[in-house]
């Protein structure tokens, strides 16, 4: 058991690690959501187990837990006749939403660059930024299929298991 339970805290460091570098969350958001990760199949994490386990000041948690609600990493849910709050991790297809938003984002940005560039380009740098855009919007394109395929998966796998 203890192997598992050292298994689980490195997970929960790695995941921590990862949230931070690539998701630009803080230190303990980012363990937060890998113990919401990790441990909260079936009933959910109250917000009592959070302050237990990360070993933080409650109003440090609950900072932390209002900014991954804020963000969409996060749900809770409540129980007739119980006042706390049970967090789990939103629904996959939920997250992924959240990248396809920033997706469509940035197509419209690309659009606009390109008008703009094909406009005012002047010199042989500016009309190289042309085609390195038009490059980028095949890219964020395929992305978005990507994304689509992706985000259908998930939501059929999410509906089964209800």
């Amino acid at each position: 058991m203890a192997d598992v339970q050292k298994e689980r805290e490195e997970l929960i460091e790695l995941f921590g690690i990862h949230f931070e570098k690539f998701h630009h969350m803080p230190p303990l958001g980012s363990r937060i959501f890998a113990t919401i990760i990790l441990d909260a199949c079936g009933r959910g994490i109250t917000f009592e187990d959070l302050v237990e386990r990360m070993g933080a000041s409650k109003s440090s948690v609950s900072t932390n837990v209002n900014l991954l609600l804020k963000l969409g990493k996060i749900n809770y849910y409540t129980l007739p006749g119980d006042r706390k709050k049970y967090y789990k991790p939103s629904p996959f297809s939920e997250r992924f939403s959240n990248y396809m938003k920033m997706v469509e984002l940035e197509k419209i940005i690309i659009d606009k660059m390109l008008d703009y560039r094909q406009k005012t380009a002047m010199c042989s740098a500016e009309k190289g930024d042309i085609e390195k855009t038009k490059a980028y919007k095949e890219h964020v394109l395929q992305m978005e299929e990507l994304l689509t395929n992706t985000i259908n998966k998930f939501k059929e796998i999410e509906n089964n298991n209800k």
